[in-house]
């Protein structure tokens, strides 16, 4: 046994480089990584390759970096969307600052576990300093809580779950519980409520208005009406920032009535939730700080890389009430009477230091870039707008809340939505920036949402010239 035991060691020990080879792998990455951002305005945003990348199997043997870094360039990095690209304006994007990176490389190295105060009180304290930072952003109590998860699905499911729970359902009623939403509420809300075990909960879509923002005018009267039916109103979702155009819902009329009638109130804040650093935005959001639960997402409108989301709930009793559990094994965890534990606020109990990524890009550059990014990119939605309102044929949608806008060409003849799908094709075959589509009410648009910190003035008028290029070749074929 002990001759073997000392052969695997041999081998195992092969996982340890020394610290010469841990510096020239270290180089030869980061100069990868340094290339690429380097080139990265050069680049198209989007690649469609001929035959679908193919990722090889798992060998028993090493292979050299410098080979591993050629095929993540060829199969990974130029294939789908460039996700890093100041051209990128599809769907909502991500941003990716590179501090962010640099705070992942710090957390793996670390490998601290962040789930507990005990094992790693620095990391429980980082993420407890941005949760409350947030909470204050948002017009939250002191004592509100929260937990950085993986996005807004994690995010919208815990606050779903917590509701279930501060509201104290039982099985036997979830097909009484009444939510009330939008079509256009993310479909995570819906997701959220099925794998919550709530699938047969009854959903009330109120109408929008020409902006696309949520119609409440008959919400008290709906509430009403379904507890004389004998149901449960639950749930009220308000959107600030909805994905398909950016519209921010009624928030402070809708926490009013759900206050009034003792519903949950949550705001789906994922994509518009950093734009309240500007004071323009808290204006028109006041009255989150009355919601029960809000969903943020850093990675998109704090431009941190994807996998950066949050959770923010009112009710800490609540929270606990419906994800704290503890084990035989945990018997040596020390408790901290200032401090959360975020396996304790979160289906997570395995959790890396994610934190990090989020603390470093904000202790080095200070609040003030990220106010002006946000604000640039509102800037940007209008004046792209504003262009595109100028052009013969073009038809725009209502003015952006935030920063995203939408767009159609109008032909003199033919069916619009078939030509505004051949329109978007056409602008993504060509890849040097790229948008994408969606429909309401029966209307094909295309979307321009301006949210990754490299997106600049110069971009938007690529977009521009690319659309107009389009459209003439589209109407001389």
């Amino acid at each position: 046994m002990m001759n073997r035991i000392e052969t695997l060691e041999q081998v195992a020990r092969q996982l340890e480089p020394d610290e010469q080879i841990q510096k020239s792998l270290a180089e030869k990455v980061l100069s990868h990584a340094n290339d690429f951002l380097t080139h990265l305005d050069d680049e198209k945003a989007f690649f469609q390759n001929p035959e679908p990348s193919s990722i090889d199997q798992l060998s028993d043997g090493p292979e050299g970096i410098d080979d591993i870094l050629q095929f993540l360039r060829s199969n990974v990095e130029l294939d789908g969307i460039n996700a890093a690209s100041g051209g990128h304006m599809g769907y909502v994007p991500g941003g990716g600052l590179y501090p962010s990176a640099l705070g992942d490389f710090l957390a793996a190295v670390s490998n601290k576990y962040a789930g507990i105060y005990f094992p790693a009180p620095g990391a429980a304290r980082m993420e407890n300093m941005l949760i409350r930072w947030m909470n204050e952003l948002m017009g939250f109590p002191s004592d509100a809580a929260g937990n950085l998860t993986s996005g807004g699905s994690i995010s919208n499911l815990i606050a779903v779950v917590t509701a279930r729970e501060a509201m104290d359902v039982k099985a036997k009623d979830f097909h009484r519980l009444v939510v009330y939403l939008s079509d256009q509420t993310h479909h995570s809300l819906q997701k959220a409520l099925r794998i919550a075990g709530l699938g047969e909960a009854q959903l009330r879509y109120l109408p929008v208005d020409n902006h696309f923002r949520l119609d409440i005018s008959s919400l008290d009267e709906l509430i009403e009406n379904d507890r004389k039916k004998g149901l449960l109103p639950f749930f009220i979702n308000a959107s600030l920032g909805t994905t398909n155009t950016g519209t921010i819902d009624p928030i402070k009329e809708m926490a009013t009535i759900a206050q009034h009638q003792k519903v949950w109130f949550h705001v789906d804040a994922a994509y518009g939730g950093f734009f309240r650093l500007l004071p323009e935005v808290q204006k028109k959001t006041s009255g989150i700080e009355l919601a029960d639960s809000i969903t943020l997402d850093p990675h998109k409108s704090l431009f941190l890389p994807f996998g950066t989301g949050a959770v923010l709930i009112k009710n800490l009793t609540a929270l606990y009430k419906a994800h704290r559990y503890t084990a035989d094994y945990l018997q040596d965890l020390v408790d901290s009477d200032s401090e959360i534990n975020a396996a304790d606020v979160s289906p997570e109990l395995t959790k890396h230091f994610r934190a990090l990524r989020m603390w470093l890009p904000l202790k080095l550059f200070g609040i003030k870039p990220f106010r002006a990014a946000v604000e640039e990119k509102m800037l940007l939605a209008q004046y792209c707008r504003q262009q595109l309102m100028q052009i013969d044929g073009f038809e725009v949608g209502p003015e952006p809340d935030l920063s995203i806008t939408v767009f159609r060409y109008v032909p003199p003849a033919g069916d619009a939505n078939a030509y505004n799908e051949k329109l978007i094709k056409a602008i993504q075959d060509d890849g040097r920036i790229f948008l994408s589509s969606t429909t309401i009410h029966e209307k094909f648009w295309i979307r321009v949402a301006i949210v990754v910190f490299r997106t600049h003035k110069s971009k938007v008028d690529l977009l521009l010239e690319i659309v107009q290029e389009k459209v003439k070749e589209l109407n001389k074929g």
